[in-house]
């Protein structure tokens, strides 16, 4: 639990818990169940792959949904994650600015629930990345994790848009796949990993009442 307030959870969560249920009796506990068991009211309002940890926002009643939901749209939340890719990867800009994969996606419905690159019938999806900095602006741990580790590079991701896996098919049409990604990465890049190595780390969006911009970290464990 980051933050709750009358309009507002700010939650945690962790790798392998859906975050709303599934069909069938074993895939009904989830994030979203266990909020509204401390908090009836609580309401979806986004999600993250089960896979994926990190930070998640639920609306406190319908209105909180609605405003959410349409700071959503107008795309005044602002989401980052950390994600460790398989291989050697190099940022092109200088200054390791903030670079862009700008490819259509579509769902593949021969492979599902895989999405894939389709110039044909894809969605417009954007997102922005470059190399990990450390995790917070005043951070000076010379122990901090390195860029490049043993297995792979860190990442920051900025998704601009929200399509279904839109990290991790946009990373592996990079060519440097997330690392222990069940459904994207090759056999040894999945070995790599006992998780796929994606993390929601930032939150920025406006309280649903007052307005008033609001910023959460999620510390990265891996």
């Amino acid at each position: 639990m980051q933050h709750a307030d009358e309009a507002l959870l700010v939650l945690e969560k962790p790798a392998g818990l859906l975050a709303v249920p599934g069909r069938g009796e074993d895939k009904q506990d989830c994030l979203s169940r266990r909020a509204q068991a401390q908090w009836p009211d609580a309401l979806v309002v986004h999600r993250l792959d089960m896979s994926t940890s990190g930070l998640v926002v639920m609306a406190r009643g319908i209105e909180a949904q609605r405003a959410l939901s349409r700071a959503f749209e107008l795309r005044q939340v602002h989401k980052r994650y950390r994600a460790v890719v398989g291989g050697q990867l190099a940022n092109p800009l200088p200054d390791n600015g903030w670079s862009t994969i700008d490819l259509p996606l579509a769902v593949d419905w021969m492979n599902r629930p895989r999405s894939k690159v389709c110039f044909d019938s894809g969605k417009p999806s954007l997102t922005r990345w470059r190399l990990a900095q450390p995790e917070t602006e005043t951070e000076t741990d010379p122990q901090a994790p390195a860029t490049h580790t043993g297995i792979g590079t860190r990442v920051e991701l900025a998704p601009v848009t929200g399509r279904t896996h839109q990290l991790r098919v946009h990373l592996q049409a990079l060519g440097h796949p997330i690392l222990g990604d069940a459904l994207y990465a090759n056999p040894a890049q999945q070995a790599l990993a006992n998780r796929l190595l994606l993390h929601a780390e930032l939150l920025e969006l406006p309280h649903p009442v007052t307005g008033q911009m609001l910023r959460f970290h999620s510390p990265c464990p891996f």
